[in-house]
């Protein structure tokens, strides 16, 4: 199975919050910075603010989840999720929403290859 395609140090963090470009609404911050690699990584900062360890842990799935799904994002790219206290009583649907609209602001959204024909579904 492949590893799930994180950031993990801390300068790398520091790297986007001190150069990379932000974005925020009532739900989530993100922060953009290019890392000069094939893909892009996720990284999720969750204050104990935001509550109890089950709490958090479950807004980290449901945003791995969210990064995993929407992978129509141009590459090359360390996405830096910060997790604010509206999401704590947030469901799935509303999370994302507040997810793509921030890519969506940062200009990293790219958009899907149609043919002209509607898939059906």
């Amino acid at each position: 199975m492949k590893r799930f395609p994180s950031v993990k140090k801390s300068a790398d963090y520091q790297r986007a919050y001190q150069r990379g470009k932000s974005r925020a609404n009532d739900c989530l911050a993100v922060y953009v910075f290019p890392n000069g690699m094939e893909g892009n990584r996720l990284g999720i900062s969750c204050s104990k603010k935001i509550g109890n360890s089950v709490v958090r842990h479950g807004l980290a799935r449901k945003l791995r989840e969210i990064f995993r799904r929407n992978k129509n994002l141009k590459q090359g790219l360390d996405i830096i999720v910060v997790v604010r206290k509206a999401s704590a009583s947030a469901d799935y649907r509303k999370i994302e929403r507040a997810y793509l609209e921030l890519c969506s602001r940062h200009h990293i959204l790219e958009e899907e290859e149609t043919d002209g024909a509607m898939a059906e579904f």
